[in-house]
This record gives structure tokens, C-alpha cells and sequence, in this order.
């Protein structure tokens, strides 16, 4: 990554902020990308409108976070609200592995807190096929 940056430092896109970083830190900072345990999803249904700044952000955050293989892994279920329902209440349901299925509530909750849960539950459910040996 260090000669990355550095390649950039001299090109005209390089930012007086990248400029100090690279000059006065022996490494690079470090950027940090939000995982989620996914393996144990097997479904995401939500339904949203892009035009409630609030939760339509949190919904197209979370199936951000989805990794690009997940259409084979999983069943995902998006439905988009017309502009008229910006104010329906917006929902996330998950599926996961053991037929648990959760329904948060997208108006209360950010997308750290469905982070939370969501890495919560499969933490859990690694554990357990840990000690099942499969």
C-alpha cells in the first residue's frame, strides 16, 4: 500500500493531506473496513425508500456491506418505496443458517447496531459447528 501512495504523492490528485501523511509517518494509516459475518445469512429482505434520507441510508449501507457473491449464497429481496411512501416504515429482515429469523426496525437502529447483531448470532453459530467438528 506504502508504494501505492507513494506513486500517487507526486501526481497532481495528491491531496496536501496525503503529502503530510507520507512525509512525517514511517507507515501509512490505516483505513478501516467495516466486515460482517455473512456466512451464515441465508436471506435479506428489506424494503426501503431511497427518499428517507434515514433509513434508506442504513438499508443501501447494509447490502453494501454484503459481499459480491452473496446473490449465490443467500436469497436477497430488495424493494424500493415510490416517493409517495417516504414515510413507510422501513424494514430489514435476516435469515440465518439455524431458521432464526430477525426483523430490525431500520427508523431505531444504525448500521453498527445491524453490524452488531448480525456478527452477534454468526459468532454463535460458528461457535457451535466449531464444536460440532463440521
Amino acid at each position: 500500500m506504502r508504494t501505492c501512495l507513494r506513486s500517487i504523492l507526486g501526481s497532481p490528485e495528491a491531496t496536501p493531506h496525503l503529502q503530510h501523511l507520507l512525509q512525517h509517518h514511517p507507515h501509512p494509516p490505516r483505513i478501516s473496513t467495516a466486515t460482517m459475518i455473512t456466512k451464515y445469512l441465508t436471506g435479506v429482505t428489506t424494503t426501503f425508500s431511497p427518499f428517507n434520507a434515514r433509513s434508506g441510508k442504513t438499508a443501501r449501507n447494509f447490502l453494501a456491506l454484503l459481499p459480491p457473491n452473496a446473490r449465490s449464497t443467500m436469497a436477497i429481496d430488495v424493494k424500493m418505496l415510490p416517493k409517495a411512501q417516504a414515510a413507510t416504515p422501513v424494514f430489514l429482515g435476516l435469515k440465518f443458517k439455524d431458521g432464526k429469523e430477525m426483523n430490525l426496525d431500520l427508523e431505531k437502529l444504525k448500521i453498527k447496531d445491524i453490524q452488531e447483531e448480525v456478527d452477534r448470532h454468526s459468532r454463535m453459530l460458528r461457535r457451535i459447528e466449531d464444536l460440532s467438528g463440521n
